[in-house]
């Protein structure tokens, strides 16, 4: 076996945490009434959810082959898991941020509403969505910074 592929088990962790945020935390989030079968939404909309569903967990098994079967280039397959990642959750920041260019909002009333939250004695609202992908966002640069390669 090769000896990086025990030297990064934390990474390894990490890193699935991280995949199953966008490649299965999604299924539940999304396929349901308040986003895939959401009858208030067009049907156009609901089969472009469905289809980033799809990707994501399409996208998610492929990252975690790359993190659980040892093979050559480990290390490398361990970036190339964090790239997918910058992928996923960097498109949804830059959708985020554009938000005012094409019109967009972060939650659908009869979707998952904002919550509050009280941090050092001032009250919050804070979007689910953007929430939960910033805590993945952290844990992905925490995985990036804990791979290391076999000392020779």
């Amino acid at each position: 076996m090769d000896p990086s592929y025990d030297h990064n088990f934390i990474a390894r962790i990490l890193l699935t945490v991280m995949t199953a945020g966008y490649g299965l935390v999604t299924i539940k989030a999304d396929f349901n009434r308040t986003h895939a079968t959401n009858p208030l939404w067009t049907p156009h909309a609901r089969f472009h959810v469905v289809s980033q569903i799809l990707s994501y967990v399409v996208f998610g098994l492929i990252a975690f082959a790359l993190i659980w079967i040892p093979g050559p280039l480990y290390v490398e397959r361990l970036y190339l898991t964090c790239a997918c990642g910058l992928v996923v959750y960097g498109a949804f920041f830059i959708t985020f941020l554009t938000m005012p260019v094409y019109g967009g909002k972060t939650y659908d009333e009869n979707g998952y509403l904002p919550f509050r939250v009280e941090l050092f004695g001032r009250k919050l609202e804070l979007d689910v969505n953007a929430t939960a992908f910033s805590i993945f966002f952290i844990v992905l640069i925490a995985g990036a910074l804990a791979i290391r390669r076999a000392v020779s």
